[in-house]
């Protein structure tokens, strides 16, 4: 008896280590979610600002006792916003959308092919155009936009879509990471090709596109978040009310002789949601786009 009690002591004992590691991993865990959750509802702290005070009225905002609902919900501030003749609120957003899809379409097609050429094409001075092409990431956008500016006006693309896009359409950063990229492109599928007969065009449009879809959609929504975001450009050529895009719009309710606080949040809550689209329907890629970019020289 005195025996069993021993090895079950002794057993016991063996166990506890691996029980204190489990505990402490469990704990781990729990602090991780409680710290996840945390930084969630700071992330989200914006989002909720947007939807309460666009669908508050001008008291419920400028008032000093804080409610974290407003007293009530004004539906009819979205209803508002579209019926605002001072600010065309819906032809705004169609612009932004036909700016942002064509220039990230556009901006894919452009720096992918040259991404392409400089990664796998042989030429001799291919180095030398790939840094100068990064030279052009040091330059301040400050020193070009005069000069961007009165080229687009001698073309009189000043309040068309045209010149609100083609100045935009070429990126050095979508180069560079297209070209990182393809250097660690399998290139066994290539010469497969090549021994098919494919050419370079054809091979780069039938089996390096379709096998690098994660550094598109990456490359893609950078783009595309960033023409929806752009505001200096389409301020300066869209001088019309017909090429405002929606962040011209947006600038126009917060002014010297009036401030529309309310038609404003709501109007930022509106222009967010194509942006919220783009990043829940391509996140799994951009973080593998990006991984399989890095560089490779």
């Amino acid at each position: 008896m005195t025996h069993v009690t021993h090895v079950s002591h002794v057993k016991s004992t063996r166990s506890s280590p691996r029980t204190t590691e489990d505990a402490l991993t469990r704990a781990g865990r729990a602090l991780r979610l409680v710290l996840l959750i945390a930084l969630a509802a700071l992330f989200l702290i914006p989002f909720y600002l947007l939807l309460r005070n666009g669908l508050a009225t001008e008291q419920d905002i400028t008032s000093a006792d804080w409610t974290f609902f407003p007293s009530e919900l004004k539906w009819s501030n979205l209803r508002e916003l579209f019926d605002d003749p001072a600010v065309p609120m819906a032809h705004a957003l169609l612009n932004s959308t036909l700016i942002a899809v064509a220039t990230t379409l556009g901006t894919l097609l452009l720096a992918s092919l040259a991404g392409y050429g400089l990664a796998r094409i042989p030429y001799r001075f291919a180095n030398t155009v790939f840094y100068a092409i990064l030279g052009t990431l040091m330059v301040p956008a400050a020193v070009t936009f005069v000069p961007t500016f009165v080229l687009v006006s001698s073309l009189g693309w000043v309040s068309s879509l045209r010149g609100l896009i083609v100045p935009t359409l070429f990126s050095a950063f979508a180069c560079f990471v297209f070209r990182q990229y393809f250097l660690g492109f399998p290139k066994e599928l290539e010469d497969a090709a090549h021994i098919d007969g494919l050419g370079h065009w054809r091979t780069y449009w039938r089996i390096v596109v379709p096998n690098s879809r994660p550094v598109f959609a990456a490359v893609g929504t950078i783009v595309f978040i960033g023409a929806w975001n752009s505001f200096l450009w389409p301020l300066v050529i869209g001088q019309d009310k017909d090429a405002w895009t929606v962040q011209v719009a947006l600038s126009t309710f917060l002014t010297s002789q009036t401030v529309n606080i309310h038609e404003l949040f709501v109007a930022a809550a509106v222009s967010i949601v194509p942006l919220l689209l783009v990043f829940v329907l391509l996140q799994r890629y951009i973080v593998a786009g990006v991984e399989r970019s890095g560089i490779d020289d």
